[in-house]
């Protein structure tokens, strides 16, 4: 690898400030010095093709396990049988979405990750000329769309594979336009000042585009180590930034899905980088990052949806990233929804899956017959957006399950919902997110929602504002997009597990101290509470809200019930001042908001006078379920 000397050479890069660089490429040394693994600073001599993930010997290996593993076996036929479908498709063309060639480049990853796998494993020449034929195609594009990076990184990772996997028998004219629209389409434009601005965020962009300039510095390292070299070093040092958002406990900021994008694209990076180097230098090691596994199979309910704040949908299905996270850490128990998203009923979930052969890769080791449910059944973690997730059984299909964040809405990805929850309970959603809008939708009609700043286009968005979610809105008013909400206590012990939330800086203005508490009582049903604090010199009025697919059948004095697919739920209030109990339209006359038919916002609302302190107590009962004489005491328990 280069030396501290060439290092300097940097300045050359276009459009690149140099002194950013050297002290880039300085950190690489120190860093990787400091852990005892010197990559900067010492010459590789690069293994030959294939390289990338997969090698000869790691082929021959993963063969031998299907053969021998009915399930990885059926998951192998499936991706064959879906190369022999993919044959009778025209090859991709270019064709933008908005300012986005995105979908193009995602479905170039798949069809060439899986014409180039079932190449490999059958010896098949019709998966090997399709393949071609799509990186050719692909390769003759004018450009991948530089301006939204995403989709040259997402491109560059498949073709890298592909002309990595299939190098020994592609003819030279073939290898040589590939590689050259590796560099001049895929690594030369992450030097531009106009489009790498991501080598210094901390979300999805800065795993992705990294993960994809990496694999195409891998790919084509030896047509100039040294020049490639560099570009590796970078995108060490820079994937860094992203992933200390992991940190402490593994929580991820932008939410589910973009866990899913983003730690994907993050562990193949570390994966192709360990298979060569044999070391990932000591990147898998950064504090938080190995637990995160934990919490996104944590963040599945008992229902089979995801707690979908932020941009998330509610969908669910393979990831492959558990496998590498299950034979990295040594613990199989991740994979326990997993091994049920491998069934035939979710062929057409997992085929749709870009990265799917990668779960064969990472994962055919590991015996999926004998797995054991995770042991806890409560997670929380701290950081950028704190999460707290309890349910009380993993086999039990009429669980109880809640999740509940603090956070802030100036993440990226993030909506103003501080305090928001979902709750299941006999196999119902009953508190619901909206989840995620439609960017394009967004975009076309004119709205600047990448930023988020308390007077955004974004708090425009239905779904995005604090009105529309499971939370608090004090005075009408907005969260405060800069407040974060961080958890002060938490309790598990037998018949009890509890988080309690500060929101204080969340309502700055709004309320003078704002707590929520959110618990699951002897198994048996959920609380939340708010103690809130009005300012000294105005009123607060407050709205407490819950979204709800299901029927609302009566609105009481003090209580809600709540009706969906022949079960029932009951929503009763206690308040140190008379409560209102409403109900609120979803839907919205806005042209850049989505329709949100069957949804309903429930709850009720409070007036507190100026300096008063309220207690707000709302208990969620599953059918048949009363409120324990020993909840007084449980709360005790907090800490």
């Amino acid at each position: 690898m280069t030396s501290m000397t060439s290092m300097t050479s940097m300045t050359s890069m276009n459009s690149m400030n140099s002194w950013k660089i050297v002290v880039m490429l300085l950190f690489v040394c120190l860093s990787f010095s400091a852990a005892g693994q010197v990559a900067a600073c010492r010459e590789v001599k690069m293994p030959g093709h294939p390289r990338l993930l997969l090698t000869e010997t790691d082929r021959s290996a993963l063969c031998d396990r299907i053969r021998t593993d009915s399930t990885w076996l059926a998951l192998h036929r499936e991706i064959v049988a879906e190369c022999d479908r993919m044959i009778d498709l025209p090859v991709l063309e270019r064709t933008k979405i908005g300012m986005r060639l995105l979908a193009v480049s995602r479905e170039a990853l798949r069809r060439i990750f899986f014409l180039s796998y079932a190449y490999r494993t059958t010896g098949a020449v019709k998966y090997f000329d399709r393949a071609e034929a799509e990186l050719l195609a692909v390769c003759r594009f004018a450009d991948w769309n530089p301006g939204h990076f995403l989709d040259v990184a997402e491109m560059l990772v498949g073709v890298s594979i592909g002309y990595d996997w299939l190098y020994d028998r592609l003819p030279d004219e073939s290898k040589r336009l590939i590689a050259e629209a590796i560099v001049k389409k895929g690594i030369e434009p992450s030097t531009d000042s106009r489009y790498n601005w991501w080598l210094e965020a901390k979300h999805n962009w800065n795993q992705v585009c990294n993960a994809g300039v990496t694999f195409g510095a891998l790919a084509v390292y030896e047509h100039d180590p040294f020049r490639f070299q560099r570009f590796i070093d970078r995108g060490l040092v820079s994937l860094r930034l992203s992933m200390k958002d992991y940190d402490p406990d593994g929580a991820y900021a932008e939410g589910y899905s973009y866990w899913e994008y983003g730690t994907t694209f993050n562990v193949l990076c570390l994966s192709a980088v360990e298979q060569v180097f044999h070391t990932d230098f000591g990147l898998s090691a950064m504090r938080g990052f190995s637990r995160t596994a934990s919490y996104y199979e944590h963040m599945v309910g008992v229902t089979g949806d995801s707690f979908n704040y932020a941009d998330c949908g509610t969908e669910y299905g393979l990831t492959p990233a558990m496998f590498w996270f299950a034979r990295k850490t040594g613990e199989p128990s991740l994979l326990w929804l997993e091994k049920d998203f491998l069934k035939a009923d979710y062929r057409d979930n997992y085929l749709s899956n870009r990265v799917l052969p990668a779960a064969l890769l990472w994962g055919a080791s590991i015996g999926l017959d004998t797995l054991s449910a995770p042991k806890q059944r409560m997670w929380n973690g701290g950081g950028t957006t704190p999460v707290s997730l309890m349910r009380t059984s993993w086999s039990d299909p009429n669980a109880l399950f809640v999740g509940i964040k603090g956070g802030t809405a100036s993440s990226n990805h993030a909506h103003m919902d501080a305090g928001s929850f979902v709750m299941e309970a006999d196999g119902v959603r009953w508190a619901e997110d909206l989840g995620r809008e439609d960017y394009e939708l967004l975009e076309s009609n004119g709205l600047h929602i990448w930023t988020n700043e308390q007077h955004s286009d974004r708090w425009r968005v239905l779904r995005y504002h604090n009105r529309m979610h499971n939370t608090l809105t004090v005075n009408d008013s907005l969260h405060r997009s800069a407040g974060h909400a961080a958890f002060t206590a938490h309790a598990s012990t037998d018949g009890f597990m509890a988080s309690t939330l500060d929101l204080s800086s969340v309502f700055e203005g709004e309320l003078q101290t704002a707590v929520r508490s959110i618990a699951i009582v002897e198994e048996r049903y959920v609380v939340v509470t708010d103690t809130l604090t009005a300012c000294a010199d105005h009123p607060a009025t407050v709205r407490w809200t819950m979204l709800t697919s299901a029927d609302v059948r009566s609105l009481g004095s003090d209580r809600i019930e709540l009706r969906k697919d022949g079960k029932r739920l009951v929503l009763q209030v206690e308040s140190s001042y008379p409560a209102t109990m409403k109900t609120w339209s979803a839907q919205s006359q806005q042209p850049f908001d989505s329709p949100n038919p069957g949804k309903t916002p429930v709850g009720f609302e409070v007036e507190i006078p100026a300096g008063k302190q309220a207690v707000l107590t709302v208990r969620l009962l599953p059918h048949g379920a009363k409120k324990s004489k020993k909840e007084p005491a449980l709360w005790g328990r907090m800490k």
